[in-house]
């Protein structure tokens, strides 16, 4: 099986890159508030490594809620899932490397500006790291 073809089943992809935006600005603050609750709880050392910290809550992050529910907080009040193009969800592996290379491709600019540019042009509005491990967001509401 595969996803629903793009061209005959558009509503699986209808706004996609604003849903995906509103989520990265909700997963956003939600690494925020779990990375100034880890300098406080450090007493501030956590300060001297806060870059570290942020790529590791948002890779740890991401990781727990894409292997549990296939999507993180963001994308599940957007709307939205992981899957792959044959229509499986990810496994826990899969959903490692997906927060990896989003977290890699978030820390340089080209890669982030090439991510953008793939879920324009593509036919299933991949980005980056789905296109390298062959998955998609769909709107969740059209799921199962």
């Amino acid at each position: 099986m595969t996803l629903p073809d793009p061209t005959y089943q558009p509503e699986f992809y209808r706004a996609l890159l604003v849903k995906r935006l509103l989520a990265w600005g909700i997963d956003l603050v939600v690494t925020l508030v779990i990375v100034a609750a880890l300098v406080v709880v450090t007493v501030f050392i956590g300060l001297f490594f806060l870059p570290l910290l942020w790529i590791a809550v948002s890779i740890a992050y991401r990781w727990v809620m894409l292997s549990n529910y296939h999507a993180t907080a963001g994308m599940m009040l957007a709307g939205i899932t992981l899957r792959h193009l044959d229509e499986r969800r990810p496994d826990p592996l899969v959903c490692l490397l997906h927060a990896v290379i989003f977290s890699f491709s978030m820390v340089f600019v080209l890669p982030q500006i090439a991510s953008v540019a793939l879920m324009m042009v593509t036919p299933y509005r991949q980005g980056l790291n789905d296109l390298v491990l062959g998955t998609t967001m769909i709107n969740r509401y059209l799921e199962d």
